[in-house]
């Protein structure tokens, strides 16, 4: 009988990330997803040369070298990959969709990998098979049926490869539209919208050998030991060196206080661990951009003392001068700021404040990495532009040990985005596209993740292809979400497992089975490898190595040509001979983007190629050729600030958060140890005395509604209180349980990113028990 929350408990965990613990979940998931004794040897191949890429996060790897390297949660995405358990046309013979949507996330991802293409039968309400001819006829029909092109949105997920992303987004724009939701749009949208007007290129400057030159490294808003497992040995070398490791986040997370190595013989021997952080400060939901901006107005007010002093500057004057513009008036609005402000809205003290503000000034070589908690705010893209504006202030980009470190989240989220997949793509882009391929490709921009829904529910999109993910529980405002999908004629899903969304369907509905990185490839007898890019821009290939886990399944470029193919037929492409040899789509890509020239021979090399970012290297692709300060106000009216007014103390803060057993929207258990929280899921994290002001108790269940202002309710109902160390006024749950408190039209100005850090809550005593 599977475990319900009754049986979870909340418990204090006294070990340090890693280590022990790490091992015993690994084996845990090997068991638990049946694993076959000759598939372990599938983990001795990842990330290694003549290997695959980990199928989970983006962090990079030192140059795919011989050395052992994967992390508790790599095991659990390749343990997911290589399961031996399968959902059968006969399990969908045995189950109605409306039976299966009463199974938990959990439950549904426990059933194993899928085997055959699937289509919906309404009467029946069961998916039945269909032929992969029949299918890709189906979507040509759709497709070919609709009035207008913009009628159709193609998703994509980070798991996508290079070479899947260009062949999707050339079929899309050859069919005509422009509609690309993707991963993205939920998570760094922030940074590829803000970092383009300071520094230039929305990616990162740094690279891995950077972390072995820095004296100080700021994370911001990211659990690196959850979601990024292989940068924690990294922080682990720096902080060995003596380099400061400073977090900057609301939860103070057991990684970034001590870790254990489960590659090191002596910590694993003596059970002992190393200490990670220097420093924790813990700014209130949404508090990060008044942070920084004090941070650098106290900067300049160490720096004029020094000057006064007739000591060195602080700034980097000579840096400033020579490659940014728009300084003088940034630094007029920091001398006009009221500290008063600054400390209110960041909800740190003074001292705090300057502790951090003196080690910044004092650091030769800093670099700032973020993730989420810096993304998914009204306000993101100011945040991350302040970030880079106080970087900029001590020369703290394009020098070797500094710079900015945006930690992607899917392993090739940053990749697609490289390759074309983009809703608002560039003329320069559209234009080279119609000069090598002899078509004209939609100039409009197309729709992002909340466009897409919109238009779901608008009527406006009736075709909704995803290529990978789990649209339906990604997404915010979860009840809205199903609304537009099940207003679609036809939805299409490309997936290794069964989800969510494949039971919240269009009208017609397929489900098409792909094979997984460690899976090999094989097109006319002849082993394929597809390329990703990193968080830190390098691009390597990755080659399966388990046999497929169905003979019905098909890559993804297969799947995508099979589609194209019917759709849009083979005589200006020849998509099915692409899908036959995968170096001739990089051929194609090579043709498109100048810095992938040489792509096929670059990548062959071990290891991979670094992509240029033009910000590493001092250039800047900004329309003064420098980079740019940018002057931004503290935003004292945004809706947690007007539903406060409303509510009082009442009003609380929640962050949507992962636990340690998942990956994004896929559950591998449910358990959260470093939090103390076992076989439960929904629980709120609070801190105790907002508790008593509210009269409620550790404990206790709530239910959960948000505060917005477009009158529609928004719940997440049953849920445990758990007495946590976070801000007043702050609250932190798991999602996907609480995308639907995230209101559709709650996204980033200047991004679109859905506000999932500072939604504005209130909790009620729970009406009913909790059902099994």
């Amino acid at each position: 009988m599977a475990k319900t929350e009754k049986d979870g408990h909340i418990a204090p965990y006294p070990n340090p990330a890693g280590g022990w613990g790490a091992l015993k979940y690994v084996a845990l998931n090997l068991y638990r997803e049946r694993v076959s004794a000759g598939k372990l040897g599938t983990l001795l191949a990842q990330n290694q040369q003549d290997g695959f890429d980990c199928p989970g996060c983006a962090w990079p790897d030192r140059k795919h070298t011989s050395t052992f390297e994967f992390c508790e949660n790599g095991v659990k995405a390749v343990a997911a990959e290589a399961t031996s358990k399968r959902v059968t046309p006969e399990f969908f013979g045995a189950h109605t969709v409306t039976e299966l949507l009463g199974q938990t996330d959990y439950e549904l991802e426990q059933h194993g990998r899928l085997t055959h293409p699937m289509r919906y039968d309404a009467a029946s309400d069961k998916y039945l098979p269909v032929g992969w001819d029949e299918a890709y006829a189906l979507v040509a029909r759709h497709l070919h049926a609709l009035p207008d092109p913009d009628q159709a949105a193609f998703y994509t997920s980070g798991r996508a490869s290079n070479e899947a992303a260009f062949l999707y987004q050339l079929f899309a724009r050859m069919y005509g539209t422009n509609n690309f939701p993707d991963c993205s749009n939920m998570c760094h949208e922030a940074t590829s919208r803000g970092l383009p007007h300071t520094v230039g290129i929305g990616k990162g400057t740094v690279t891995l050998d950077d972390f072995e030159l820095a004296d100080t490294i700021l994370v911001f808003g990211q659990n690196p030991a959850t979601n990024h497992p292989r940068m924690m040995g990294e922080l682990r070398h720096a902080a060995k060196r003596g380099a400061a490791i400073v977090s900057i986040n609301p939860l103070k997370e057991r990684g970034l206080q001590r870790f254990q190595d489960p590659q090191s013989p002596l910590e694993m021997a003596t059970n002992s661990a190393t200490r990670i952080g220097s420093m924790f400060l813990q700014p209130r939901l949404g508090g990060d951009f008044a942070l920084i901006k004090a941070l650098a107005k106290r900067l300049l007010e160490l720096d004029d003392e020094a000057l006064a002093a007739g000591r060195p500057r602080l700034l980097d004057t000579g840096f400033i001068a020579a490659h940014t513009v728009g300084f003088h008036d940034f630094a007029r609005d920091l001398r006009d700021e009221s500290w008063a402000v600054l400390l209110e809205e960041s909800g740190l003290d003074r001292d705090a404040i300057e502790r951090l503000a003196r080690l910044f000034a004092g650091s030769e070589r800093v670099i700032a990495c973020w993730g989420m908690g810096l993304a998914q705010h009204k306000h993101s893209v100011p945040t991350i532009q302040m970030l880079s504006n106080l970087m900029m202030m001590r020369g703290q980009i394009g020098r070797p040990g500094a710079g900015l470190c945006p930690v992607r989240g899917h392993s090739n989220v940053q990749g697609d985005r490289t390759v074309g997949i983009e809703e608002q793509p560039s003329a320069a882009f559209l234009d080279r596209l119609q000069q090598v391929f002899g078509f004209e490709p939609p100039r409009h921009h197309g729709y992002d993740v909340v466009a897409t829904i919109q238009a779901m529910l608008n009527g406006r999109v009736k075709v909704f292809i995803g290529l990978g993910g789990n649209f339906a529980m990604a997404t915010p405002d979860t009840p809205r979400t199903w609304d537009g999908l099940r207003q679609c004629e036809l939805t299409v899903h490309v997936a290794t497992k069964l989800n969510r969304s494949h039971l919240i369907h269009g009208r017609d509905a397929l489900i098409l089975p792909t094979l997984g990185r460690t899976e090999i490839d094989l097109q006319h007898g002849v082993a394929q490898g597809v390329t990703v890019e990193d968080s830190m821009s390098m691009v390597h290939i990755s080659y399966g190595i388990n046999q497929p886990a169905s003979p019905q399944l098909r890559s993804e470029i297969a799947i995508v040509a099979g589609m194209a193919h019917s759709t849009l037929g083979s005589t200006r492409y020849d998509w099915l001979g692409r899908a036959a040899d995968y170096a001739a789509i990089r051929d194609d890509i090579e043709k498109v983007f100048d810095d992938f020239h040489d792509y096929n021979a670059r990548v062959a090399v071990p290891g991979g190629f670094h992509l240029k970012v033009a910000s590493r290297e001092r250039e800047w692709v900004t329309p003064s050729a420098k980079a740019q300060f940018i002057v931004h106000a503290v935003d004292r009216d945004t809706p947690i600030h007007r539903a406060r007014a409303v509510h009082g103390k009442r009003l609380l803060t929640m962050m949507t958060t992962r636990s340690h057993d998942q990956y994004n929207t896929t559950i591998y258990g449910l358990d959260d140890r470093y939090r103390g929280v076992f076989g439960l899921r929904r629980v709120v994290f609070a801190n105790e005395q907002d508790l008593a002001m509210l009269g409620l108790q550790a404990g206790q269940r709530v239910d959960i509604t948000s505060v917005w202002d477009d009158g529609v309710e928004r719940r997440a109902d049953d849920f445990l209180l758990v007495a946590y160390d976070i801000p007043r006024g702050c609250v932190g749950a798991y999602y996907p349980e609480t995308n639907p408190l995230v209101p559709l039209s709650s996204v980033a100005d200047g991004a679109g990113t859905p506000t999932s850090k500072s939604i504005p809550v209130l909790l009620h005593p729970a009406k009913g028990e909790l059902h099994a």
